[in-house]
């Protein structure tokens, strides 16, 4: 029996999410949230392609044979995955030439193949939509909260719009790699320690 939908956005944007809990999706946090546009166009693509091919392969999961699921579950992601790069580039070009390979590999994001592993193979397609969905949901939030620290520290900038009203020295490593690094390993630890706080409270 499938979880209910309120359990699943719950589970997928906080209590197990996908990037501070199951420590997934951590490369292309790496490369892109040195912009809050970026990481939320990364971001929602993401969930789409998620989403969609969650529902898709759950809706599928009792005609594709074992033997041939891997190759079927990549080739429905590289649809999804074509038809995000082919919007963005149409709509959002400048953003499409900032993320520039970024976005064909998000067919390469864990995430996405988690989700249709652990969920989709054994749910119906709507749960199975939900949980992908959220699951991107959980990654973009992640995104956006490195994305605004780098972004601020980095170019005194938030979506692009100047906040450096006090004219403090930006920190050029702020936008190189390793601060995001820094910065997602700290949210880890944090929402590590909660938990364990609330482990520990309850077994008293």
């Amino acid at each position: 029996m499938a979880d209910k939908p309120m359990s699943i956005i719950k589970t997928q944007l906080f209590s197990e999410n996908q990037v501070l809990r199951q420590v997934l999706g951590i490369c292309s946090a790496l490369a892109v949230t040195n912009s809050m546009n970026n990481s939320l166009v990364m971001g929602l693509g993401v969930s789409f392609v998620t989403g969609l091919s969650s529902m898709t392969l759950s809706a599928m999961r009792n005609i594709i044979p074992r033997r041939v699921r891997m190759l079927v579950q990549t080739l429905i992601i590289a649809v999804y995955v074509i038809f995000v790069d082919l919007t963005l580039q149409a709509f959002l070009p400048d953003i499409s030439k900032q993320l520039g390979p970024y976005v064909g590999l998000i067919i390469t994001n864990c995430i996405i193949m988690g989700r249709a592993e652990a969920y989709a193979q054994s749910n119906p397609p709507i749960p199975a939509l939900i949980d992908g969905f959220f699951a991107g949901l959980g990654y973009t939030g992640v995104l956006l909260i490195v994305s605004l620290i780098r972004e601020v520290l980095g170019f005194g900038t938030i979506l692009g719009m100047n906040v450096n009203f006090f004219g403090f020295e930006t920190w050029t490593i702020a936008i190189m790699p390793p601060a995001a690094f820094f910065i997602i390993g700290a949210l880890i630890w944090g929402l590590s320690a909660r938990a364990a706080k609330k482990t520990v409270a309850t077994t008293k």
